[in-house]
């Protein structure tokens, strides 16, 4: 297994990035890992006579910054190390790709380096957001297109469904469409057209799931367009960031409330252990012919360990195969 991560992307490259390489390194013998940015900046974070034989660098001279325009970037930019990561996946030089960087430039990468899965029209966003039950839901698309079709959600179950199967073993699991209501008939336009659609789909559809009980563990695929599903996932980050920040001033407010912290401690790490995005790694971008991974941008060395571990997770289960030839027993009518 080669992976292929983009070292310069990310709030804290490349010291993250090449910090959580070479834990990944150590831990799994079986994957090699390609660090594709400037040698020079890699190698200052590189332990002299202890890196694992399974790390390799690749040089790339340039890099996509947070604020570029992510079209212009990708075309222009043809050495940066985002780019060069794509293209060693078009290439067969590398089965996967990691970055934290830039968002939409990733997106632009996967589609015009990479490729799109033969008929599937619009690629998916898909991070695991945490749930009260510990098993997480696959909640797609949460970015990559803002105005999806009644097939493009369609595509999003199907892909989820696969997904959840593949990586993280549930034989049947539970797909939700994202709406104000649990009733077939509640919603837009968009949602009430993809309700029947679904109902239709090879997948294990349970209808309408309300946003408030997605944390409950309502269901183990969540689709929605990536307008809305944006919004639903900066709206937990920022609620989640919020209630620790006003548990912080509260818990330090007296000697009392002190004293009340350290009781209470354990059961507050856990939870914030449960909401943390570094736990989960990072989200597959989903309909690409190549396993794409966005981590978050503040990722640290943990993140890109556990980024590895997904993608070791999905090459091992031929995950984009499976896609791409659910999507070809579609186009062929042989569903």
């Amino acid at each position: 297994m080669r992976i292929a991560i983009d070292a310069m992307g990310g709030d804290n490259a490349p010291r993250t990035t090449v910090e959580g390489a070479l834990l990944a390194a150590r831990e799994w013998s079986d994957v090699q890992i390609i660090l594709v940015g400037d040698e020079a900046q890699i190698a200052a974070f590189m332990p002299t006579g202890s890196v694992p034989a399974n790390v390799t660098v690749h040089h790339a001279s340039d890099v996509i910054a947070a604020d570029d325009e992510p079209v212009r970037a990708v075309r222009r930019k043809k050495d940066a190390s985002m780019v060069v990561a794509g293209r060693l996946i078009r290439e067969g030089a590398a089965d996967a790709m990691i970055s934290a960087g830039n968002t939409g430039a990733l997106m632009t990468t996967g589609l015009l380096i990479v490729g799109r899965i033969d008929g599937i029209e619009r690629p998916a966003l898909a991070p695991m957001l945490p749930t009260m039950d510990d098993s997480g839901v696959l909640a797609l698309d949460l970015g990559a297109y803002m105005d999806a079709s009644p097939h493009n959600l369609l595509q999003y179950a199907v892909m989820g469904s696969i997904y959840r199967n593949k990586v993280h073993g549930l034989q049947k699991p539970r797909v939700g469409l994202l709406n104000v209501g649990t009733e077939a008939m509640k919603g837009n336009e968009l949602t009430k057209q993809a309700y029947p659609l679904l109902e239709q789909a090879p997948i294990h559809f349970i209808g309408n799931v309300e946003a408030r009980d997605v944390l409950q563990g309502a269901c183990d695929v969540l689709v929605c367009d990536g307008f809305v599903g944006n919004i639903l996932l900066k709206s937990m980050e920022g609620t989640a960031g919020t209630i620790f920040s006003v548990l912080k001033t509260e818990f330090t407010r007296s000697f009392f409330s002190k004293l009340a912290a350290a009781v209470l401690k354990p059961g507050l790490v856990a939870f914030k252990k449960k909401m943390d995005y570094n736990e989960h790694g990072a989200a597959p971008l989903l309909g690409i012919e190549g396993l794409v991974l966005k981590s978050h941008g503040s990722s640290d060395a943990n993140a890109i360990k556990n980024a590895v571990r997904q993608a070791r997770i999905a090459l091992a289960s031929r995950l984009v195969e499976a896609i791409s030839t659910e999507t070809g027993r579609k186009r062929d009518g042989k569903e």
